[in-house]
């Protein structure tokens, strides 16, 4: 499924602090140095946004049920997503020209990141593991894609677990990453 995006249109300015907050806690989230140094994760620009678009993802699945709200935060969020994404590209010193190509990219690598994980968590565990391993671990450490697979699974159960106004104010945590003999 597609996300229903209007890319045109801006969130209400009482979002724009909570939609700020949120985004800070998926990047510090997926900066986590355990997913790099314990779950094979490359510490790459690659690693480091294919980590944050799974984080993304999970968030972003579990505002789909959110009924009052849940849409417009899911935009703003993406919307701070392609600002952010926008923004390392010209601190990176990509030129004004090349900047929309590679910003395509980024999109078409989270839509089809986001249908490729919804399939996969829909299949269970190990599909996941398998998605997790050719997306975020380039095809090798398919022990560490288990693990990691166990850990968005453990995270979309918390985010689940959390209520409406929670997720809507941004007063949820993701798991800390799960630990080998956290696994089996």
């Amino acid at each position: 499924m597609l996300w229903p995006f209007n890319h045109f249109r801006k969130p209400r300015l009482a979002l724009a602090g909570t939609i700020e907050a949120i985004y800070g806690m998926i990047v510090t989230q997926a900066r986590e140095p355990k997913f790099y140094r314990d779950l094979g994760v490359p510490d790459t620009v690659n690693g480091r946004f294919d980590l944050l678009l799974l984080h993304l993802w999970l968030l972003l699945r579990r505002l789909r049920t959110v009924a009052q709200g849940g849409a417009e935060l899911s935009q703003g969020l993406f919307d701070r997503f392609c600002e952010d994404m926008d923004d390392n590209l010209r601190e990176m010193g990509v030129g004004d020209q090349t900047v929309p190509k590679r910003m395509r990219a980024f999109g078409e690598a989270f839509y089809g990141r986001v249908q490729a994980y919804d399939q996969a968590i829909a299949a269970g565990t190990e599909a996941l593991a398998q998605a997790i391993c050719k997306n975020i671990l380039n095809g090798a450490g398919l022990d560490q894609a288990r693990r990691l697979a166990a850990y968005a699974i453990a995270a979309d159960a918390d985010l689940g677990q959390a209520g409406d106004a929670a997720l809507l104010q941004g007063s949820f945590r993701f798991p800390a990453p799960l630990r080998e003999d956290e696994t089996s």
